[in-house]
């Protein structure tokens, strides 16, 4: 895997790398602009926020807020798209669009349902659900910082949720899937 960082996504599909298209692939349902994509995204994080402070406050009390697991939630940006780049075994790309609230890789290559999911989750993982869980079943000043970033970062990977979503709603078993411009697709492998 090679990362590169390649500046302000200017909105142009045209301008991503795109996987080898696969005749007869089918395009995932799923928004047609980032801006789309973006408005959607950041429904679903404004949601899950009030999900995830409550359960914080409700486990951990109103003594436990603290501002470095917010601030530590923003320095994990980077972070964040470095570990879906790891799941990549070719180039991926990193964008920003700070003006859509976005920040994303793409990779060319093509991949099972299996690797998209994880590749998708994994830092959701890492970053937001296991600090969380662990402050919601341990709520001590010690995990503040680590259950707060959790509360943070879990909102915050609100467009990872939509591409699990539409891999695991429109994929049939045993097909891959890659990127083309701004869209995903999957196909069924030659022979499969």
């Amino acid at each position: 895997m090679t990362f590169h960082y390649a500046g302000k996504y200017d909105g142009d599909p045209a301008s991503l790398p795109t996987g080898e298209f696969v005749e007869g692939s089918v395009k995932f349902k799923e928004p047609e602009t980032s801006a789309k994509l973006g408005l959607i995204a950041n429904g679903i994080s404004l949601a899950l926020f009030f999900i995830t402070l409550p359960l914080f406050f409700w486990r951990g009390g109103y003594q436990m807020w603290n501002l470095p697991g917010m601030i530590l939630a923003l320095l994990m940006l980077v972070p964040h798209e470095f570990l879906h780049g790891v799941c990549f075994r070719e180039d991926v790309y990193m964008y920003t669009n700070l003006k859509h609230g976005m920040l994303f890789v793409i990779g060319p290559e093509h991949m099972s349902k299996a690797r998209f999911v994880f590749m998708s989750m994994l830092p959701n993982l890492v970053f937001g659900f296991i600090p969380f869980i662990l402050f919601l079943i341990f709520p001590v000043p010690a995990l503040k910082i680590p259950g707060m970033l959790g509360a943070f970062s879990i909102p915050m990977g609100a467009g990872d949720y939509l591409n699990v979503f539409n891999a695991l709603t429109q994929m049939p078993k045993g097909s891959r899937t890659y990127l083309h411009g701004f869209n995903s697709y999957w196909y069924m492998p030659k022979g499969e």
